[in-house]
């Protein structure tokens, strides 16, 4: 701009102007000089002076023009350099639709010893009074691993378990290696969540005299840590790059402290301490859903029932809420809450229920979480989430208000508010809700494709800059004590402010 107003001070040379050039200047309705009649005024006034006065002005029209194009065209500067060809590269990519992948995880599958794995299988079936003929070295009568509400430890040592010309094309961010020297986070495939619940709860003493084998799910945790502690991997980094599925809430409980270094897969904190776990170093895993999938579009046409729950109608610590809800929910019209244990039967009634139920109910059970909130999500059955302090499983992806509603707890108890609230919703926004269901629908289905399990993956990459910070940080305490050990509360930062 201050180069341009030198220029507007060149005095202009009258010249003068035949008669009909001067009857269409008054016949044309003026116009602000443009940037290229400027030059072209300025060169005109130039050729009236002397030559030297005329080559001086050259020379100054030159060198403002050079300084004008090196400035806009050929920045010196390499980082505004990097920076333009940045924002051009970034700009490219948004217009285009691409996304940017990030590089692969590399992690190796632990091999470990059969009682942790096809051995905890097998006890969960002769527990339930079946494959009785089927020893535990049978590798081809080994039974299957039996449906439950924690199946992530299955898809996730099954996904590694492929040949990885399978694992190829299926879009997953980790990449399996057979050395351990190459990989960045190793994976433990212990079946925590089955082994808790091999043998059904008896009265004590019951067991005495009976033929089927005694199983201690406490002592198959205890040789597990005493197994991982004996390996050069574990014990190069404390365990800090190791994954460990511990999905039921009170899978690995007995040994939780010795690993809590781990990046454990949980479905909340519900029994963690925030010394043991939080959402900084651990990751939310979904329950695996136990109805079937709705398989027709959005829309409340063919949903009669205003809200649905089917469960357990009394569960301890926050769950107690549940017992509070029967009372209020139970005569009010068009709701259907009733009492009922996992069962197939109870599950062919909860499909029919979610599936035909414009709102489905999810309290908090034993801890924030519970199976049913999954169920209700895979059905298009709108979750009406009544639990202060869940968490939710790929929240930095999901934006679960747009799908869930969310009514606190205190609110929740009062006589007529939840119903008044749901039906005050217009069928438009029933139908938005449902569609966001849908839309999301793939990160709660575990068989799918592209569904839980690479969602989970991700979530477990996106641990290892942590996972480094950590390790490099710890190297150079020189094997001090560190209170902040699991990074679940910045106790550091705390002291220092």
């Amino acid at each position: 701009m201050h180069t341009f107003s030198k220029l507007k001070k060149v005095p202009m040379m009258p010249y003068s102007k035949n008669m009909n050039e001067e009857a269409k200047a008054k016949a044309r309705k003026p116009k602000p000089p443009t940037f290229v009649s400027r030059f072209s005024t300025t060169f005109s006034a130039m050729a009236r002076k002397p030559l030297l006065k005329q080559t001086l002005a050259t020379l100054f029209l030159l060198f403002v023009l050079y300084a004008i194009f090196n400035a806009f065209f050929q920045p010196t500067d390499s980082s505004a350099f990097d920076a333009a060809a940045t924002f051009s590269s970034a700009s490219s990519v948004l217009l285009s639709g691409a996304t940017t992948k990030s590089p692969a995880i590399n992690v190796f599958l632990y091999d470990l010893p059969r009682r942790f794995t096809s051995d905890v299988i097998h006890h969960h079936a002769l527990a339930r009074g079946g494959a009785s003929r089927v020893t535990p070295d049978d590798d081809a009568a080994a039974p299957k691993y039996p449906g439950h509400q924690h199946m992530a430890e299955w898809y996730l040592f099954a996904d590694l378990s492929r040949a990885e010309s399978e694992r190829a094309g299926s879009g997953s961010p980790v990449v399996l290696v057979a050395d351990p020297e190459e990989a960045d986070l190793f994976f433990v495939p212990f079946f925590s969540s089955l082994s808790l619940i091999v043998n059904p709860v008896r009265p004590p003493g019951s067991n005495s005299g009976s033929e089927k084998p005694v199983y201690s799910d406490e002592e198959n945790q205890e040789a597990l840590v005493e197994w991982l502690e004996k390996q050069e991997y574990w014990k190069r980094n404390s365990g800090r790059d190791h994954v460990i599925v511990a999905s039921d809430p009170n899978a690995m409980y007995r040994v939780i402290d010795r690993v809590r270094n781990a990046v454990l897969l949980v479905s909340d904190f519900g029994r963690l301490r925030p010394d043991q776990g939080s959402l900084v170093k651990d990751v939310v895993v979904p329950y695996s859903h136990r109805i079937r999938t709705y398989q027709g579009d959005a829309g409340v046409e063919d949903r009669n029932t205003l809200l649905f729950f089917m469960g357990n109608r009394y569960r301890k610590e926050g769950g107690k809420i549940r017992d509070i809800l029967f009372k209020i929910l139970e005569n009010e019209k068009d709701v259907i809450i009733k009492h009922g244990a996992q069962s197939r039967e109870s599950r062919r009634a909860a499909s029919q229920g979610m599936h035909t139920s414009k709102f489905c109910l999810h309290p908090a059970g034993d801890t924030p979480s519970a199976c049913r909130l999954f169920d209700a999500i895979v059905s298009l059955c709108i979750p009406v989430i009544v639990s202060d302090n869940i968490e939710l499983p790929f929240e930095d992806t999901i934006d679960y208000r747009k799908l869930a509603v969310f009514i606190e707890t205190s609110s929740a108890i009062k006589p007529g508010y939840l119903v008044s609230k749901l039906r005050a919703l217009t069928p438009d926004r029933v139908l938005a809700y449902q569609k966001e269901l849908k839309e999301v629908k793939r990160y709660f289905e575990y068989e799918e494709p592209d569904g839980t399990v690479n969602e989970i993956w991700r979530q477990v990459s996106k641990k290892l800059p942590l996972i480094k910070l950590m390790i490099n940080r710890e190297k150079r305490l020189f094997g001090k004590q560190v209170e902040c050990s699991c990074v679940c509360t910045n106790q550091t930062a705390v002291r220092t402010l």
